[in-house]
């Protein structure tokens, strides 16, 4: 089964949820960590997922693959996550 650039967008997405969900769950095993430490694992688990997932709906939109709308959701989606974890990550964390 061949997966499409707009399902592989909406799959990062997922998979950014779900990472932050654990972050979330699992924030108490943080506290000896530094903050710069803390940064650069949250940019890597939470931001740069979502930074994929959005270069792969842009791609499927320019490509003009079957699923426009999968694609459009994915930027989006994907787009307001890493916006969102790159402000936390610049100005409050």
């Amino acid at each position: 089964m061949k997966l499409s650039l707009a399902g592989g967008s909406l799959l990062l997405f997922g998979l950014s949820v779900v990472v932050w969900v654990m972050l979330t769950l699992f924030e108490s095993t943080w506290v000896g960590i530094s903050l710069t430490a803390e940064r650069v694992f949250t940019f890597l688990l939470l931001v740069l997922p979502a930074v994929m997932g959005a270069v792969l709906g842009a791609t499927s939109l320019v490509r003009k693959d079957e699923h426009t709308w999968l694609a459009a959701a994915g930027l989006a989606l994907n787009t307001l996550f890493a916006t969102f974890h790159l402000m936390v990550i610049l100005f409050a964390g």
